[in-house]
């Protein structure tokens, strides 16, 4: 997980506040956000909150639609398995290159997270789930040898966030883990090559299952989010 910074300007604090509107669900893909409602909700003026909005906007989390203002980004099936593809890509590089600095720290870390994964499934516990999977795809990318990986990953994770993951295809959980499993048991291995393979086949998977449910709760649409 990110790091809370220790100074935050008001524009990073309304930032932060309508990320976790996304990422809660509370805003959906689609939905209106005012300058006013986070005024309100922080206690801030407007300006900094319409720079915030702009930033947003140039990172793809939210659209500027004349008429409108701003609303939470929507993407397609196109876009998402698009998405879906660099992060298979980047993160099997991140591995090609990140994972002979592995050490048994490391990977003792990577057995917790999976560990306490397993639980998180046993409980359905959906919203724990999804931060121990954004924990451990940081463990496979954040290494000396990967910063760039890791910075780019990161940000694709924040676009197909925006969905919600997890709580759109709750199913995927015993899967998920499954392909947890299986790539951390090539880590222990060594077989880096076979743990890069793993990684792009286990997001393809997150891809497709995505598209999918989308396809289903919306039959008949072009796979664009509302």
């Amino acid at each position: 997980m990110t790091p809370t910074p220790l100074y935050m300007t008001k524009s990073d604090l309304a930032r932060r506040h309508i990320q976790g509107m996304i990422l809660s669900g509370q805003a959906r893909p689609g939905a209106r956000i005012t300058t006013r409602a986070v005024s309100e909700a922080l206690g801030i003026s407007e300006t900094p909150i319409r720079e915030a909005i702009r930033a947003l906007a140039a990172d793809g989390w939210l659209e500027l639609q004349s008429h409108i203002g701003a609303v939470v980004a929507q993407f397609g099936g196109g876009e998402i398995s698009e998405i879906y593809a660099l992060r298979s890509l980047i993160g099997a590089l991140a591995i090609e290159l990140g994972g002979p600095t592995y050490d048994e720290d490391r990977l003792a870390r990577i057995d917790e997270n999976i560990e306490a994964s397993r639980a998180a499934v046993a409980e359905r516990d959906v919203q724990k789930y999804m931060l121990l999977n954004n924990e451990f795809h940081t463990l496979l990318c954040d290494t000396p040898a990967s910063q760039w990986c890791l910075k780019i990953l990161s940000s694709l994770r924040s676009q197909t966030g925006i969905h919600q993951g997890f709580v759109a295809v709750p199913q995927r959980l015993a899967e998920s883990l499954a392909e947890h499993c299986s790539i951390r048991d090539a880590l222990r291995q060594r077989d880096f090559a076979k743990a890069a393979e793993l990684i792009k086949a286990h997001e393809h998977a997150a891809g497709a299952a995505l598209i999918n449910e989308l396809a289903v709760s919306r039959p008949g649409s072009t796979g664009s989010v509302r």
